[in-house]
């Protein structure tokens, strides 16, 4: 078996725009460059006859996050941690010959980040009890998510992670291979689904570097069936009005997912933990704003690791520029977090200035061969 180093063959396209300016140098040019490559690229994308059928997200959990992270030692407050929460994100489209397609976007089965070190080592020095009672918050499996959507884990075509820390791509996909406490091979949660990822992403795990151990999990791939991987090398599109964009820094293989809908353009990921991060001048949180005016920065980054932190500024600032203004607040865009701050009162002063709270546009529909794909 070898993962799929060609998407084309699956009818997914290259994205050129942004091949120059990514490569630009020195770097103080290349926000500018980003800028001009990303109106170009909304010039054909973002357009009346280029949208997708439906998109859905449904909560999964939530898990608490050190503040310090979240905002890169810029937010004070109190409790030394926040909220985030993981939401799964259904997208159905059409691919570009016309067949329903569907993509299911940051399924996190939650087993998978317990076995990171970063969350091993956290439950060990709070207790289970904080970790998992206090802490963190089991709403939906990733099946009961897809089912409130109206879908099953067979009718997903595509799945996909901005990124693959505390991802287990196991409990995904499935493996050849026990892993611990198994008696057996595990089997695929999503039968028919094609994994979609950047393939630095991928190869990271065959070397963790001592900046990345703490947040991925080692065997997270070990007897993953290859021929379900499809290695991505930048930007692609997957079908009308969905594209994933190249976005480094946070991880060398990060990528956002940028769809097209009636109320304009969305972009995800989690460089920021919300709307603060892309928008820190208008942040009320404690320290946020004074700290981007202070350094003379456009966003703040999510900076539990910080692999390339001027590249991954830059992806935000992509990815600003890709979005469209938000209909409930224009000066706020809609780059939505994959995994968003809670808006809880608890963690007051640090509550999101702005909150997205999710994405629901049409009507999710099951596929007519009842596993996503069409003869």
């Amino acid at each position: 078996m070898a993962v799929i180093d060609k998407p084309e063959t699956l009818g997914l396209k290259p994205v050129t725009e942004f091949d120059e300016a990514n490569a630009t140098w020195p770097r103080g040019d290349r926000p500018a460059a980003i800028r001009e490559a990303a109106a170009e690229f909304r010039g054909r994308f973002a357009t009346e006859d280029n949208r997708v059928r439906a998109v859905r997200t449904v909560d999964i959990a939530s898990a608490g996050y050190p503040l310090k992270f979240a905002f890169g030692g810029a937010a004070r407050g109190p409790n030394p941690y926040i909220n985030i929460i993981n939401r799964l994100q259904v997208i159905q489209f059409e691919d570009f010959e016309g067949r329903l397609r569907t993509l299911a976007y940051e399924p996190t089965v939650p087993e998978g980040p317990a076995e990171a070190p970063f969350y091993q080592q956290q439950i060990e020095r709070l207790g289970e009890f904080l970790s998992y009672k206090v802490l963190a918050n089991l709403y939906n499996s990733v099946p009961e998510a897809l089912g409130k959507a109206g879908l099953r884990p067979e009718d997903v075509d595509y799945i996909s992670f901005d990124h693959l820390h505390v991802q287990d791509v196991r409990f995904t996909l499935g493996s050849s291979e026990p892993i611990d406490g198994e008696s057996g091979p595990l089997p695929a949660l999503f039968p028919n689904a094609k994994l979609l990822t950047q393939r630095k992403e991928w190869d990271t795990f065959a070397s963790l570097h001592p900046m990345q151990w703490a947040w991925y999990v080692k065997d997270g791939i070990k007897g993953v069936p290859e021929d379900n991987v499809v290695l991505l090398e930048g930007d692609v599109e997957l079908g009308k009005g969905v594209a994933l964009i190249w976005t480094p820094g946070h991880t060398d293989g990060n990528h956002s997912v940028c769809i097209n809908t009636p109320e304009g353009v969305w972009v995800s990921s989690e460089n920021g933990v919300s709307a603060d991060s892309w928008h820190p001048h208008l942040s009320k949180i404690p320290g946020v704003r004074k700290f981007a005016e202070f350094f003379n920065r456009e966003v703040v980054l999510n900076s539990n690791t910080l692999e390339d932190s001027i590249d991954q500024y830059d992806s935000m600032l992509k990815e600003k520029a890709l979005a469209d203004p938000n209909r409930r607040d224009p000066r706020y865009l809609n780059v939505f977090p994959s995994s968003e701050m809670a808006d809880w009162k608890r963690q007051w002063p640090v509550v999101p200035t702005f909150w997205y709270g999710g994405i629901n546009y049409g009507t999710i529909e099951r596929p007519p061969s009842g596993n996503g794909r069409r003869a």
